[in-house]
C-alpha cells in the first residue's frame, strides 16, 4: 500500500467482505437450502437408461425412482439442520452500527462518526424497503411478492433472511 486511499479501498474490501456479504450469503442460504429439491444437484445414480428395470419404475412410480436418486434421509437431514442453525438470529444479536457497550471509546470523533454509520445504514434499509415497492424491479414484485431482505441492516430473531451481525464467527 502506497497511499491513505490504498488502506482505505483494502479496509472497505475486508470490512465488505467479513460484514455484510458474509451476511447476505450465510443468512440467504436457509430459504434456498433448507428445502431439500432446491439443493444441488446430488444424484446417488444415473437416470435410468430406456427398457431397464428402473426406467419400467420410473414411468409407473416416479417418486420412488426420484427418492432413490436423491441423498439418503440422514445426510439430507444434517445438512438442512446445519444451514437452519447457521442461518438464525440469536436473541442477543448485535447489528453492524450498534454496539452493547453505549462508551466503547472516548473519542469523540469517533464516536460521531460511528453515529454518522448508524443513521447512514439506517437509510440503507429505508432504501431497500422503497425500492421493494417499486414495480419497476420485476425481481421484487413478481408473483410471490418476496421483497429482497439480504441486505437490510438489522433483523430480529430466528431464521429471518436478514440482518448484518457486527460480528462473524463460525
Amino acid at each position: 500500500m502506497q497511499t491513505l486511499k490504498d488502506l482505505i479501498d483494502s479496509c472497505t474490501i475486508i470490512i465488505w467482505i467479513a460484514s455484510a456479504l458474509h451476511a447476505a450469503i450465510n443468512f440467504g442460504q436457509y430459504p434456498y437450502g433448507g428445502y431439500m429439491p432446491n439443493h444441488p444437484t446430488v444424484s446417488r445414480q444415473l437416470m435410468p437408461e430406456p427398457d431397464s428395470k428402473d426406467y419400467e419404475l420410473l414411468k409407473t412410480d416416479p417418486d420412488k425412482v426420484f427418492l432413490k436418486t436423491i441423498m439418503p434421509r440422514l445426510q439430507m437431514l444434517l445438512g438442512v439442520v446445519v444451514t437452519e442453525i447457521l442461518s438464525r438470529h440469536t436473541s442477543d444479536e448485535i447489528y453492524l452500527g450498534q454496539r452493547d457497550t453505549p462508551v466503547w471509546t472516548k473519542d469523540k470523533e469517533a464516536l460521531a462518526a460511528f453515529e454518522r454509520f448508524g443513521k447512514e445504514l439506517g437509510g440503507v434499509e429505508r432504501k431497500i424497503m422503497e425500492m421493494n415497492g417499486d414495480e419497476k424491479w420485476k425481481n421484487r414484485v413478481g408473483p410471490t411478492k418476496l421483497p429482497y431482505t439480504l441486505l437490510y441492516p438489522t433483523s430480529e430473531e430466528g431464521l429471518t433472511g436478514r440482518g448484518i451481525p457486527n460480528s462473524t464467527s463460525i
